[in-house]
């Protein structure tokens, strides 16, 4: 038994490898755009901002926990198939799709521009892409220790801004927003950092981490990632809660039609000038750098693996980078409008499944997918409402007001199908109703 002065420190690693995990370079261009058009309501943007983000990735973390700490226990609750198609459409997600071309525009919209000036998207995407293939095949030790060095630092240069920007706000927090509905724009904002999707792939280190310690009975891991979440929440909650602020003290000079990293960069170069807009951009780029290479790594592996190793891991990579390339030369704003109705279908799954897996000994898998599909036909019908298809019954689903019609979907799915004779198995059936006989009389909900 480790004393309890050993337990904090292990709960603090592991607080502060949480908060690595969740906080990127890409997602800081979010919380100060949120803020700005939320302007008087910044706080309630940030709010539903905060919970869609880290709230539902710590849930993420608690579900791989409950599941052995293995994401394909949760997955193939769905089917086999639909299971291994969920996990390539996360990963998907998180590399080539979404997450990998956008660290190749930050780095061009908040480090090359700002410290050279007009140089081509191209030149500066093929660069980079080519850096991170170079370091993915050749795995070196190097972007572990660059790694564990510009998160500190990039922590500490959020810290300075934020810090300047309380003490010497650059305008008044406007008096009306320009968000139609700054609920759904915090929960979408949310959604573009793809930490739930990252933690329900890369959770299972910080499980393994966990047990490593030492920590192998459920309710010690609970209580282990309980107060490292909350070590995580608590810092995660200052950064984004300072750069949200910050977005709102602007909200009087700019409007909707700037894109967030210029948003970022002109906050930065009021508070602290040119200097510090080319040492974030220098932090920034580093960091998406080392990013980007775990990510080309995580998707080529389990591509490789997927297919029996019948795709070469290297040439994986190098596909990966090109295609990344290629989808970063749309720009920054541009790659996370695309994202928006394709996270919007992924999400609403991904969420149902981590809920669902908390309570895995009461949900049968029949369950399970009625869940799982009936969110998944939500999403779709909801984003082709968004393109005008004449699909107005969607608006009276509920949840549709806050953009979570998916999820009503989801909860009238569940509901339909948890009560059903079908989730009883005949041996549970008998076993029910001669409980009933002998006016024991439990509910039947335990029995799914």
């Amino acid at each position: 038994m480790k004393s309890l002065k050993q337990q904090r420190i292990d709960q603090l690693v592991i607080g502060f490898a949480l908060f690595s995990m969740f906080f990127g370079a890409g997602n800081i261009i979010f919380p100060p755009y949120l803020g700005m058009g939320s302007g008087n309501l910044w706080g309630l943007g940030f709010l539903c901002y905060y919970m869609a983000d880290i709230g539902i990735a710590i849930l993420a973390i608690f579900a791989l926990i409950r599941n052995g700490g293995e994401i394909s226990t949760i997955t193939t609750r769905i089917g086999k198939v639909p299971g291994e198609i969920m996990l390539s459409a996360i990963i998907l997600c998180i590399g080539p799709f979404i997450a990998l071309p956008r660290t190749g525009a930050t780095v061009q919209e908040m480090f090359t521009e700002p410290v050279f000036g007009d140089v081509s998207l191209w030149l500066t995407s093929g660069i980079f892409f080519l850096l991170v293939l170079l370091l993915t095949i050749r795995k070196s030790s190097v972007v572990d220790i660059i790694g564990k060095i510009l998160t500190p630092a990039l922590v500490l240069g959020l810290l300075t801004l934020i810090i300047a920007g309380v003490i010497s706000p650059l305008g008044e927090i406007a008096d009306d927003h320009m968000m139609d509905n700054v609920v759904v724009a915090g929960i979408n904002s949310g959604y573009q950092t793809m930490d739930v999707l990252a933690a329900m792939i890369f959770g299972i280190i910080i499980v393994k981490s966990v047990m490593d310690k030492g920590y192998t009975a459920t309710h010690v891991k609970y209580k282990v990632v309980r107060n490292a979440s909350l070590v995580a929440a608590i810092a995660l909650l200052v950064i984004y809660f300072g750069l949200t602020y910050l977005g709102a003290t602007v909200s009087g000079m700019y409007n909707l039609r700037i894109n967030r990293s210029e948003l970022l960069v002109n906050i930065t170069s009021g508070l602290l000038g040119h200097a510090g807009v080319i040492i974030l951009g220098i932090i920034v780029a580093l960091a998406c750098l080392t990013t980007a290479v775990a990510l080309v790594s995580a998707s080529a592996d389990y591509f490789s693996t997927l297919s029996k190793g019948r795709l070469n891991y290297k040439l994986l990579a190098a596909a990966i980078c090109l295609f990344s390339a290629f989808v970063a030369n749309f720009g920054l704003d541009k790659i996370v409008a695309l994202a928006a109705p394709i996270l919007s279908l992924v999400y609403p799954g991904a969420l149902t499944l981590i809920i669902l897996s908390l309570f895995r000994d009461r949900v049968s898998n029949t369950v399970f997918k009625a869940a799982f599909f009936g969110s998944l036909l939500g999403s779709l019908l909801e984003i082709l409402y968004g393109y005008g298809l004449p699909l107005s019954f969607v608006t009276k689903m509920p949840l549709y007001s806050i953009g979570c019609g998916s999820l009503g979907s989801c909860i009238r799915n569940y509901r339909r199908n948890c009560w059903t004779q079908e989730e009883i198995t005949d041996h549970e059936y008998s076993s029910y109703r001669s409980k009933i006989s002998s006016s024991t009389a439990p509910d039947r909900r335990s029995s799914s």
